[in-house]
């Protein structure tokens, strides 16, 4: 799967902050979305680079991968289960 060509039907911007509130604002993102629909996280907490791609694979969610961006963040997508 090409990640740059996903459509996310939200995006969610974390950059500048940190742990733990990109899992924070993710956890409640996901909450308030459909199965199946697809969230971008934008991020640059570099512990986000394993605290995400965790969380992603867990309750029935689907981590579909992460894209370092040119300008300095990390553009993270997961599919809600």
């Amino acid at each position: 799967m090409d990640l740059n060509s996903i459509k996310p039907d939200q995006v969610l911007d974390a950059k500048g902050l940190t742990c733990p509130m990109p899992m924070l604002k993710t956890k409640k993102t996901l909450k308030g979305m459909a199965a199946g629909q697809i969230l971008e996280i934008l991020g640059t907490d570099p512990g986000s680079k394993n605290d995400i791609p965790d969380f992603g694979n867990k309750g029935g969610n689907e981590f579909l991968g992460l894209v370092d961006h040119p300008d300095g963040y990390t553009r993270y997508f997961i599919r809600k289960g």
